[in-house]
């Protein structure tokens, strides 16, 4: 299988990993402060990582950039605080919606600082996809915006820069380096606030914040590895598959019915995803050749 190909089949299986990561938290968010949950699950990430770290020797995560490392941590905490605040403002489905601002940002922000080739079909499928989780949240968007949306607005450019600063680092270190760091500095980074509003969790709600550290980072290292084997911007388009999860665990999880925006807004997503990915396939193809 070509790179670009298996980089776009790791991003989408990192999009239904972070999905459901999404529905648990959001689940755990109703019993303990949301502040304080943001902080377990990244702590319970770098529990989750520990194992595998003394497994393999505390020397081989040293990373070969510890100021891309801090920054990147610093960053995506940024974007953490603005999206937990928005956690308990809008509707879950809304929540989602709006974080697929974030591959336009990331397209953007490929081309200008790591100077990725954009190709036309890239940025089509891109719209498409946009233009599909448009027409999934429009009818729900009748009621004007909230700070709930102000703050996802917000934290979209954040979590892409996040995202940019990862496919820098995976020039240099390897993706199980990339996670544990994370898990490190996004830990230091939201235990201030952790520690102003914490609630101590039962057993149970131990037990799931663990859940969540270690879907948190399988879901990471399948993105990482997305974005070591592929352009950051191949990658992108199939984020949008991310509506399809996110409408299949509402009627799940939460007895949301998908209305018939969700179905024609999903179908354009699959169809711009599909067609990204046999116009990838094809162009690695005639490179091979």
């Amino acid at each position: 299988m070509n790179p670009t190909v298996a980089g776009m089949i790791y991003a989408a299986a990192a999009g239904f990993t972070l999905c459901s990561l999404n529905v648990v938290l959001r689940m755990l968010a109703e019993e303990l402060p949301t502040f304080e949950v943001q902080f377990l699950r990244y702590f319970m990430g770098l529990v989750a990582v520990l194992p595998w770290m003394f497994r393999e020797g505390l020397s081989s995560f040293r990373t070969r950039s510890l100021s891309g490392q801090l920054w990147r941590g610093a960053v995506h905490a940024s974007g953490l605080y603005l999206w937990f605040a928005a956690l308990p403002l809008i509707p879950f489905s809304e929540l989602i919606a709006i974080g697929f601002t974030g591959p336009i940002f990331i397209m953007l922000g490929a081309v200008i600082f790591l100077k990725e080739q954009m190709f036309w079909q890239r940025w089509v499928s891109a719209l498409l996809g946009f233009a599909g989780v448009l027409v999934v949240v429009w009818p729900g968007l009748g009621g004007g915006m909230n700070w709930g949306t102000v703050f996802m607005l917000m934290s979209s450019p954040l979590f892409a820069a996040s995202f940019l600063i990862t496919k820098a680092l995976a020039r240099r270190d390897s993706p199980t380096v990339i996670v544990a760091w994370q898990s490190l500095t996004v830990t230091l980074f939201t235990v201030p606030a952790a520690a102003w509003v914490w609630v101590w969790p039962t057993p149970t709600q131990w037990a799931v914040a663990l859940l969540c550290g270690m879907m948190g980072s399988l879901g990471h290292w399948l993105l990482t590895n997305a974005y070591r084997l592929a352009d950051i911007s191949s990658a992108q388009p199939v984020k949008f598959l991310d509506m399809i999860w996110a409408a299949f665990f509402g009627f799940v999880f939460f007895a949301e019915i998908p209305s018939g925006s969700t179905m024609i807004g999903a179908f354009v997503i699959f169809i711009a995803t599909t067609w990204i990915a046999r116009v990838e396939a094809r162009r690695a193809r005639s490179i091979a050749a």
